[in-house]
């Protein structure tokens, strides 16, 4: 996503644009944990999956930058990239942080009312929005983000 497509690029006031790297790197560190969640079943599954939806609360309360994986790309691999030929809104990716966040809590809470396959139904499709981020740049609750932007303004 470009900044011509963000709402950010003509909206006074919004979020310091970032990297989109950042994101990208936090997806595929997210898409190993929730494929560790689907190889360990039981209550060690449920466990890192709550420890998934702990990141995810962090990044939809700060953004994708409040997270230990934003914490890791900032400290580790950022200093060692040139700079990024573009930005991105922040919003989209805090939006995407929250759904993440639904559907991994959705799966916790699950697995703790004993429902044995919402823990790894729930790891199985945040594994596949995070894979497809990660891989392809695909953020998928980013793209139902300007979809809501996009029906606002239809209907305003």
């Amino acid at each position: 996503m470009t900044l011509s497509e963000t709402p950010n690029a003509t909206t006074p006031n919004a979020p310091a644009d970032i990297d989109p790297r950042g994101p990208r790197f936090g997806a595929g560190v997210t898409a190993v944990l929730l494929v560790v969640v689907l190889l360990l079943g039981g209550s060690a599954a449920t466990i890192l999956l709550a420890v998934v939806a702990a990141s995810f609360a962090l990044g939809a309360v700060g953004g994708t930058g409040a997270t230990w994986q934003g914490w890791l790309f900032r400290t580790l691999v950022r200093p060692r990239l040139a700079p990024p030929s573009e930005l991105e809104d922040p919003r989209p990716p805090k939006f995407a942080q929250l759904v993440g966040l639904v559907i991994t809590t959705l799966g916790v809470v699950g697995g703790l009312l004993g429902v044995t396959w919402a823990v790894p139904l729930a790891a199985a499709f945040a594994l596949v929005a995070a894979f497809l981020n990660a891989v392809f740049g695909l953020c998928l609750g980013c793209e139902m983000y300007l979809l809501g932007v996009r029906l606002r303004t239809r209907s305003a």
